[in-house]
């Protein structure tokens, strides 16, 4: 597998905002910051103090846990720099959907077995598997995130709770995640996925609803249609 479908398949980690071709996506900057200095970028706001880590984890566990499904408007800032909107939708156990914006052609089912990276536009699709996202804190059913991932950090202040996490399952290798919260609420406001090749990218989410269903035609893959220059 190429590095550029890597990168696409790292949706919310490297994903370049663009609405060329998907073949066309390569387009990260032409040098990297080290990982060292993409994860000092995405660190949390001053406003963060130390608190009880194990209470912290806590409290996001039980939110991962609670939500079964959700509806979302997402904006997302790309290792370049480039911004994106659009939808997602999840449904647990391991379904998802991210449908972006005109003139992105990009959508990215997960239902259940597979994530499908389709182009609208050019009516073809890249397979792989689902066990291999870094995303395991929405679409388990149940998450430990102490058990299930290696926890490298956990804060919280007045307005905001972060917990950093590192995931050595990823395709490609670790990626680090960072995971933001209300601090009263404890929902979940954005994250941040530092992919094993150091390239970074921002998810923010608005307008959440946890009650309305989506259809569950949302997360279904075409088998038939797939794109085999892998």
């Amino acid at each position: 597998m190429s590095k550029t479908k890597f990168g696409i398949f790292l949706f919310c980690a490297s994903l370049p905002v663009t609405g060329e071709a998907l073949a066309q996506l390569d387009l990260r900057p032409k040098s990297s910051a080290p990982a060292s200095q993409a994860i000092t970028r995405a660190a949390p706001p001053p406003n963060i103090s130390n608190t009880d880590t194990a209470a912290i984890i806590q409290k996001a566990n039980g939110y991962f846990n609670s939500v079964r499904m959700m509806s979302a408007d997402f904006t997302q800032i790309g290792a370049d720099g480039r911004q994106t909107t659009g939808k997602f939708y999840l449904q647990k156990p391991g379904r998802l959907r991210f449908v972006y914006d005109a003139p992105s052609p990009l959508e990215i089912i997960a239902d259940g077995r597979s994530v499908a990276v389709r182009n609208r536009k050019v009516a073809k699709q890249d397979l792989y598997f689902i066990g291999q996202t870094p995303l395991k804190f929405l679409l388990n059913s149940q998450i430990d995130l102490a058990k299930d991932t290696k926890v490298l950090e956990a804060k919280s202040g007045l307005d905001q709770a972060y917990v950093k996490i590192e995931d050595k399952a990823t395709f490609g290798g670790t990626s680090r995640i960072q995971l933001f919260f209300d601090a009263k609420t404890f929902a979940l406001t954005s994250w941040v996925v530092l992919d094993p090749q150091g390239f970074e990218t921002k998810v923010s989410l608005a307008k959440v609803d946890l009650q309305a269903k989506p259809d569950p035609g949302y997360f279904k893959i075409n088998y038939e249609r797939l794109d085999s220059a892998n």
